[in-house]
């Protein structure tokens, strides 16, 4: 289990230092929100088949600016080496393929994702080994620490008050349960929290939900179902800025004739109503 934590983050240090994003200028351009696509409605569905999810590669997650007038993702295999950055503009309802060029990568990733880094200067995270993080619209920061020997680790969060953050709060076993727990996601108002984790006796993880109770503690962890998981690699759920849409990432291993593993996988998109199937009622 630990290889698909580890295959993007290592990936993505090659294509920060030695690649760029291939230049599409004989492509066709793409009219309207999200490329033109078909809402996927309450089925999660390959993102922009043929475009963005292929057969041919493995794609990472696909990741919004928000304002959503850019998008970006990793392609890998093939003529895209071990990592690619992929990136695509919207401008007069048009989505247009962009060139990063290799030196200009790792900053132009950042305004995606920004890195541990950012974070990791600041007291009270500078000595904890915080693998990825996410921030709600109120600045609090939920992370995550995984030793990827043994997939423990948990979620944690921290509070922003009065300009400094807070002693970092270690969540309850209502949701840090299992291994390999990772990936967090935060609703702009702390409403709900998904991540992506191993139960016991699963070796592929799936995506959990917890909602915010009224008495302001994290409710149980929620698997989210057949229709978002699947004996395959689901992990890396995040809803779009815009809120319209829940992306997410699905993945196999295969096996070479040599006994090498590699992935194959890409973006899937759903509806982001989807989430209220889950909420529970009060």
């Amino acid at each position: 289990m630990h290889f698909v934590h580890r295959i993007f983050p290592l990936l993505l240090a090659t294509l920060t230092t030695s690649h760029s994003s291939h230049a599409h200028a004989h492509t066709p351009e793409f009219k309207g929100p999200y490329l033109g696509q078909p809402s996927p409605g309450l089925t999660p569905q390959p993102f922009a088949p043929g475009v963005i999810s292929t057969d041919r590669h493995l794609e990472s997650e696909v990741l919004f600016l928000p304002n959503m007038t850019e998008l970006s993702f990793t392609r890998y295999g093939g003529e895209y080496g071990r990592g690619t950055l992929m990136a695509m503009q919207y401008t007069s309802n048009n989505w247009r393929w962009k060139t990063v060029p290799a030196d200009e990568a790792s900053a132009y990733q950042s305004r995606y994702s920004p890195p541990v880094s950012e974070i990791k200067k600041m007291a009270p995270f500078e000595d904890i080994p915080i693998i990825g993080y996410a921030r709600s619209a109120a600045d609090t920061i939920f992370f995550y620490v995984l030793n990827f020997d043994d997939g423990s680790g948990h979620l944690s969060y921290s509070r922003r008050v009065n300009g400094k953050y807070e002693t970092p709060i270690k969540m309850s076993k209502a949701v840090n349960k299992g291994k390999y727990i990772a990936h967090p996601f935060v609703a702009p108002d702390e409403s709900y929290l998904m991540w992506d984790a191993e139960k016991d006796g699963e070796n592929t993880p799936d995506i959990y939900i917890s909602f915010r109770q009224p008495d302001g503690n994290w409710g149980e962890a929620i698997n989210m179902g057949d229709k978002i998981n699947t004996p395959l690699y689901e992990q890396r759920p995040k809803v779009t800025p815009d809120g319209k849409y829940l992306f997410f990432w699905r993945g196999e291993t295969k096996t070479r004739e040599d006994g090498s593993r590699y992935f194959i996988g890409g973006p899937y998109w759903v509806d982001a109503q989807i989430i209220e199937q889950f909420r529970p009622k009060l």
